[in-house]
């Protein structure tokens, strides 16, 4: 079944208008989460929302919003009162202007959400749009409230529909200085970097995501396995790290390392055997009760329900 959208509202470029909707082109429901359980009972953990003075709980519809001022003392705020300052992006993303790609600083992308037509009416309009950005190549840069806010939203062609990436507000990047500056200037010879190219060109690729496996993932996966068949869990070896004491012994050595260990990728085995792992999880382990049985019996963790 098809996301549901984040957003609904219109889509403008100068007087040319059409309603679109607004959805999330990434998620992260296929990784495992985890339940926080009672050790004693291997019952769940409920949270209450109470006062933090009488330790009573509060209703949600007594929960309002307030802006601290300094300890224990706060402005309240009405949902009534956030709406009544409710901008024009609330309903509509106003393309302000275009620029190109590259002068989008990456730290100032936050995450990717696919936009199409909303309904039956407007996908002239639409296509006129996407096709203006796509022909000019440039990045059209908008507003749009999402969650109480209004964000700044790069648009791009991607198909048919358009991709839009929330950006972050100049106040919200830190400055690389108070990182960068204690770092010491050191002179790289011609050596060095000749030795660095090669190991770069040995390992040069194009960027294919289907060959990168979560091993975090799949070693969870497995893990959780084990314990569902009672088999004992043994901890693995964890590399260690070396210190290099000759830099250019090191670089010289990784050049020759990288010739021996270059082997021709094959990314859909890896993606197969993941899925695999995926699917195997789901399945009953043999000689063990069926998992309603299982579940009435004691309460478990389910390896893909969702925190708590």
């Amino acid at each position: 079944m098809a996301p549901r959208a984040n957003w609904k509202g219109f889509l403008r470029l100068s007087l040319v208008t059409c309603p679109v909707a607004l959805y999330p082109a990434t998620s992260e429901s296929e990784k495992i989460s985890f339940n926080q359980l009672n050790r004693q009972t291997g019952h769940r953990i409920k949270y209450l929302k109470v006062d933090a003075d009488t330790g009573d709980e509060v209703p949600n519809e007594d929960i309002v919003k307030g802006y601290q001022l300094e300890k224990d003392q706060f402005i309240e705020v009405t949902k009534e009162e956030l709406e009544e300052i409710a901008l024009e992006s609330t309903r509509t993303i106003e393309i302000d202007e275009f620029v190109d790609k590259a002068e989008i600083d990456p730290r100032y992308l936050i995450r990717p959400y696919y936009i199409r037509p909303d309904g039956k009416v407007g996908h002239d309009a639409f296509a006129v749009i996407r096709e203006t950005i796509r022909e000019m190549n440039k990045v059209a840069i908008g507003r749009v409230v999402l969650t109480n806010r209004e964000h700044i939203i790069a648009l791009e062609p991607m198909d048919k529909g358009l991709v839009g990436t929330l950006l972050r507000y100049p106040y919200e990047v830190r400055s690389e200085q108070e990182y960068f500056n204690d770092i010491q200037d050191v002179k790289v010879t011609k050596d060095m970097l000749d030795l660095a190219r090669h190991i770069v060109n040995q390992k040069a690729g194009s960027f294919e995501p289907e060959k990168f496996e979560d091993h975090y993932e799949s070693a969870l996966i497995e893990l959780i396995n084990q314990k569902r068949a009672g088999k004992p869990i043994v901890p693995k070896d964890r590399p260690k790290g070396e210190n290099v004491v000759d830099l250019m012994d090191a670089l010289r050595k990784s050049v020759g390392g990288a010739a021996k260990t270059e082997a021709p990728k094959k990314p859909a085995k890896k993606t197969k055997k993941a899925a695999a792992a995926q699917k195997e999880m789901l399945m009953p382990i043999a000689g063990k009760k069926p998992a309603k049985e299982a579940a009435a019996k004691k309460p478990t963790a389910g390896a893909r329900r969702k925190s708590a």
